[in-house]
């Protein structure tokens, strides 16, 4: 695991959930795509001596789709998942080892819709500091965390703007470190950020 450490305040998972409960859901990015398969994505928060961290991983770059790229454990809802949480924790177990009696559910944020036919919903959780880590090599090349405070900073978050099929669409950017977190994660980071501001 990479975790690193800034002097900026951070804050503690007590603030997360408070300012996570108080605030109405911010208003997610769709698009007008229609036929979406429902699915879910896990937002880990670990709590670490030097505040909040958000676990995330690199898809291994042997996967059709959105090889190599950035994001939450999730994928599509199987048939036998109670709901979407269900799918989020399963995912997590499946791609990452990591049990559900480890993961605690703080909440969901809005569903966001891809360009790859899916609306996914983000499900904020708080994580066991001491998860264990068995990555399926299959789907999950790498995991790591960031800084939650580093991820929330609006000066970090870099909008790219064009026209696709006549229609403006905004694609949001973090880097962190070598890693470029990109597109829906990048999106629903973003949404987070906008969720928890005072």
């Amino acid at each position: 695991r990479e975790t690193a450490t800034e002097p900026r305040y951070a804050m503690d998972r007590h603030e997360l959930l408070t300012r996570f409960s108080l605030q109405r859901p911010a208003p997610a990015h769709r698009l007008a795509i229609a036929g979406l398969n429902p699915a879910a994505v896990l937002v880990p928060v670990v709590e670490r001596h030097d505040g909040l961290h958000l676990l995330l991983t690199r898809r291994s770059a042997r996967l059709r789709h959105h090889a190599g790229q950035i994001s939450f454990p999730g994928g599509r809802q199987d048939p036998d998942d109670q709901d979407l949480i269900a799918t989020a924790l399963r995912e997590t177990r499946e791609e990452l080892g990591i049990p559900s009696h480890l993961v605690q559910v703080i909440g969901t944020l809005n569903p966001l819709n891809t360009i790859s036919r899916f609306e996914v919903l983000p499900v904020l959780a708080l994580l066991d500091a001491d998860y264990p880590l068995e990555l399926s090599a299959d789907e999950v090349e790498h995991a790591f965390e960031v800084p939650l405070n580093h991820l929330l900073d609006r000066r970090n978050h870099i909008a790219l703007t064009f026209v696709r099929a006549g229609k403006q669409h905004t694609v949001y950017w973090i880097p962190w470190q070598q890693h470029y977190i990109w597109g829906a994660t990048a999106s629903m980071i973003c949404q987070l950020a906008q969720h928890l501001e005072k």
